[in-house]
């Protein structure tokens, strides 16, 4: 069971291997924002995050909406995220980097919020092969599980970040 990942492409790969675009794709997920919007949220420079927004649309992360009109006369081109990175393995594509960006924009997200209003948790595990790979498939399909859900009109917006790794502290 849980979500069956396509191998990504070096392209997509390298487009999801940005901490910034990878905090793009989180603010465009369940509504759409145009380049100047993101930019304000990001607190960066419009110019820098268009060369983001025009990666993640050219790697199809990131759709253009219909454009609307924008303050004296200009046009706005809103863009939402497609879920596509969800269905991406991208740890056999050879690019480097993605955990660390992914790692990256959870602390960056982090940062904008009360921590003691969070729920954290942590667990020293010692598991064999078999338990760490149970461990591994009964976490995706509870993610796959909240993921497939569709919001709730006034629901709270909040992010899940999981990391398993080795404890070399421990096996030292």
């Amino acid at each position: 069971m849980g979500t069956k990942r396509r191998p990504a492409t070096e392209a997509e790969a390298r487009a999801l291997a940005s901490a910034v675009r990878l905090r793009i794709l989180r603010l465009c997920l369940d509504q759409a924002l145009t380049n100047k919007e993101i930019a304000g949220r990001l607190d960066a420079n419009p110019a820098t995050t268009l060369h983001h927004v025009r990666k993640l649309v050219q790697t199809g992360f990131l759709a253009a909406e219909p454009s609307r009109p924008g303050p004296r006369g200009s046009t706005e081109i809103p863009y939402r995220a497609t879920g596509k990175s969800w269905e991406m393995d991208v740890r056999e594509s050879g690019v480097t980097g993605g955990s660390a960006a992914m790692l990256d924009a959870f602390l960056e997200e982090a940062r904008l919020v009360d921590l003691e209003e969070a729920n954290l948790t942590r667990l020293g595990l010692r598991l064999t092969e078999d338990e760490h790979a149970e461990l591994r498939r009964r976490l995706q399909e509870l993610f796959d599980e909240f993921r497939e859900r569709r919001p709730e009109p006034g629901g709270q917006a909040y992010s899940l970040f999981l990391a398993i790794h080795r404890d070399a502290s421990r096996d030292a």
